[in-house]
């Protein structure tokens, strides 16, 4: 059977239709990362996917009759990117799996999960939701510490949760209108609600936290408060948590990163975010880097163009 796809050149929406099931298992791979797809009635499935790339976050409304998703072991094995997926259940019932717990989502209801680890998501009848996946990096929250909140509920109209699910809701309906600066101001600004809601959720429940994931936590937000200061490093890091260095060392190997990795990624984050922002458009390059931590020119353009893999000025002009 046939599909229908419309595809606008680069980022632009996406819409594509489905009317086989063979066809929705490869869209839903394609799509997302590698997952297996299964249904109790491929000859009555429908499905459709509408989906957008803004900046790094990739917001895909889905649309199907009853079906699963599965993140196996053996998937996992297949890509070595790390994302996180937030999804807003729009209409119908979702039911998350990972981690020995389990979500029921109603519409309105939030819940993240870690592409990283195995998870199961269902749908029993006709749903409709929207994920939305992003990298580990783009949150300031360690990977470890939102993956205890993987595949809790976050209940409409609970908390922040009443915040971010209206304007996600927005996103979805708009998808279309995420242009140019303005649609990567937006999905900036989606990332850090998210994240906020994640951390109000987690302080709800630090009583339950281990130890050294708060202090994970504590040094990631001094980092963040400090990135600014171009004399940040390990040391000034450590004596303010009042921790050796070698200690806060092992802090972030346990999470598969560095210190210095860290402050880097972050500074490059907000750097490549106010370049394309219109706020900052009379700013020179070196002016916006160095507003950062940046203090030399050419060793931010350098590691610009490592990281993104294309010059600062270009990537402020869309090139």
């Amino acid at each position: 059977m046939s599909a229908t796809t419309t595809r606008p050149a680069g980022h632009d929406l996406k819409t594509t239709v489905a009317t086989s099931f063979d066809h929705w298992r490869h869209l839903v791979a394609e799509s997302f990362v590698p997952l297996a797809a299964e249904t109790g009635d491929a000859d009555a499935f429908r499905g459709r996917m509408r989906s957008r790339v803004v900046d790094r976050m990739c917001i895909v409304e889905v649309s199907a009759t009853g079906h699963s998703v599965h993140r196996t072991p053996a998937l996992l094995a297949q890509s070595d990117q790390r994302y996180f997926k937030l999804n807003l259940q729009l209409e119908g019932t979702g039911l998350l799996v990972q981690d020995n717990r389990e979500a029921l989502l109603r519409p309105g209801d939030l819940a993240i999960y870690d592409t990283n680890r195995p998870y199961t998501l269902a749908f029993e009848d006709q749903a409709r939701v929207l994920v939305v996946m992003f990298p580990h990096d783009s949150l300031s929250l360690p990977s470890d510490y939102v993956g205890q909140l993987s595949a809790v509920r976050l209940a409409a109209g609970h908390g922040l949760t009443s915040i971010v699910g209206p304007f996600i809701t927005q996103l979805a309906a708009n998808l279309e209108a995420l242009n140019g600066p303005s649609g990567t101001r937006l999905a900036a600004n989606a990332l850090d609600l998210v994240s906020t809601m994640l951390h109000s959720e987690l302080d709800l429940a630090q009583d339950r936290m281990k130890p050294q994931t708060l202090l994970a936590t504590s040094v990631r937000e001094y980092i963040e408060a400090n990135l600014a200061d171009p004399q940040l490093s390990p040391a000034s890091i450590a004596a303010a948590h009042f921790i050796s260095t070698r200690h806060l060392h092992n802090v972030f190997h346990e999470s598969g990163t560095t210190v210095a990795s860290w402050i880097r990624s972050q500074r490059l984050e907000h750097t490549r975010r106010d370049l394309r922002d219109p706020l900052h458009s009379g700013m020179s390059v070196g002016a916006v880097a160095a507003r950062w931590g940046f203090v030399d020119a050419a060793h931010f353009s350098r590691t610009f163009r490592e990281a993104y893999g294309q010059s600062p000025s270009d990537w402020r002009r869309g090139a």
